[in-house]
Order: structure tokens, then C-alpha cells, then sequence
């Protein structure tokens, strides 16, 4: 279990990382959250065109090999207008992302 959160860490490291407007220019479009005992999902846009959806279950949660696995995709507009996203899922087998990077649109 420690290995997931330890995902999930990083994940909101990458996702931090990513480039920004000024922080004060950027306003929140829309925000979903929802979070149950098993599982939990969120979404969230913003106007410098950056967007994060995610849910995670947690599977087998009364045996030994509790484990949660989580799906998602994040995007942001890079300084140079290119678009960027990634789709991920973590879980028992890892992160595994797929990327498209530098999409202009």
C-alpha cells in the first residue's frame, strides 16, 4: 500500500511541476470531488487551459493484498502553446503513462 501513496506523491508532484500562468490570473472553471470508503474520484479545469480528472478504487479492500488503483489524465498549455497530456493508470503493475507532448493547436 505504501508503494501506491508513494504514486500518488509523485503524481501530484509531476502535476505541480507542470508550467503556469501567474497563479493569480488563472481562475478555476470547474471542480468535481467525490469520495467514498472504496474509492474516489475529482476533476478540475482551469482558464490557462490546464485540466486533471482522476478516480481510484480500492480493490480487494477486506483482504491482505489491498491495493488501490488509479486512472487518469492530466493537460496543460505550455509557454510555447504547445498542448500536453497524459493518461496514466497506477496500480499493482506500476505508473504507466501515455503521453502526447507538444501538440499545437
Amino acid at each position: 500500500m505504501i508503494k501506491y501513496v508513494t504514486v500518488l506523491c509523485v503524481l501530484a508532484a509531476v502535476c505541480a511541476a507542470a508550467p503556469q500562468q501567474n497563479p493569480q490570473d488563472v481562475a478555476i472553471l470547474r471542480y468535481d470531488s467525490n469520495v467514498q470508503a472504496d474509492g474516489y474520484d475529482f476533476a478540475y479545469e482551469t482558464s490557462d487551459g490546464t485540466s486533471r480528472q482522476e478516480s481510484g478504487k480500492l480493490d480487494n479492500p477486506e483482504s491482505e493484498n489491498a491495493a488501490l488503483t488509479v486512472t487518469g489524465e492530466y493537460a496543460y498549455i505550455a509557454p510555447n502553446g504547445k498542448h500536453y497530456k497524459v493518461i496514466f493508470t497506477a496500480g499493482p503493475n506500476g505508473f504507466q503513462p501515455k503521453t502526447s507532448l507538444g501538440e499545437k493547436k
